[in-house]
């Protein structure tokens, strides 16, 4: 597995995929957390980081299945895929691999912004006078959302060779996993008996709990079983590959 991962982050780094990840994800985020005057902290009347939070999902949206995209499309694109097969790599060790190198790419892509909390620490008035685990809880939440777009954008991946339908179907997963369901509980066949129910199937309604700063691990239970079963349904759509 560790010489898939160092294989995948240095395919990441040798280009500029990386980088241009990286930069538009910083871009986007600090436009609308500094510079638009209807999103930025600098107009509000207290100090937190809600433009980042509310905002990151958004940008993940569109930059975790483009980065994702290429981990299992490319290769059977190439013809590379039945190469990987007959080393001695389990299908389990090159999922992990590509997983993990992906989700290393959101995180550096995360670090940066601590930037941000740093200096709204210092802008409060008096110094410090910010919601701590309430932006801690939602980093926690943010950094598991990604890590369920990953898994998501590794499963598409997985099920074509063509890049951009990786994409796209990439991106439709993660829009109906986060906020689908969420719009769904609003509609008239399910408020007042199973709006609540429906609402919670979405991981807007755990990210959105996480972002108050309060740690439920049904939370984190649920972020993590959707990261565990798309990656078990990558792992089948790889055995499906050898059958």
């Amino acid at each position: 597995m560790l010489s898939i991962f160092n294989k995948e982050i240095s395919s990441f780094f040798s280009s500029l995929i990386a980088y241009i990840v990286i930069g538009v994800f910083l871009l986007f985020i600090g436009a609308f957390t500094w510079v638009f005057r209807d999103t930025s902290i600098l107009y509000y009347n207290y100090a937190g980081l809600d433009p980042l939070f509310n905002f990151a999902p958004i940008v993940f949206l569109f930059l975790i299945p483009a980065v994702t995209m290429k981990s299992f499309a490319d290769e059977l694109q190439r013809g590379t895929m039945e190469f990987l097969i007959t080393k001695p790599v389990t299908d389990i060790q090159l999922l992990g691999g590509k997983y993990l190198a992906n989700l290393v790419l959101v995180i550096l892509a995360l670090l940066p912004t601590f930037i941000y909390y740093y200096s709204v620490y210092q802008l409060g008035s008096p110094k410090g006078n910010l919601d701590s685990g309430g932006i801690i809880g939602s980093y926690i939440g943010l950094f598991l959302l990604g890590a369920a777009f990953v898994a998501i954008g590794v499963f598409a991946s997985s099920l074509t060779n063509n890049q951009v339908v990786a994409f796209v179907l990439a991106v439709i997963l993660c829009f109906i996993m986060h906020w689908a369901f969420s719009f769904a509980s609003s509609m008239p066949v399910f408020i007042g008996s199973l709006d609540d129910l429906v609402d919670r199937l979405g991981m807007q309604y755990h990210y959105d709990s996480m972002s108050k700063g309060l740690l439920d691990t049904r939370d984190i239970v649920y972020f993590l079983s959707v990261i565990f079963f798309f990656l078990y349904l990558t792992f089948v759509s790889l055995e499906r590959r050898k059958w």
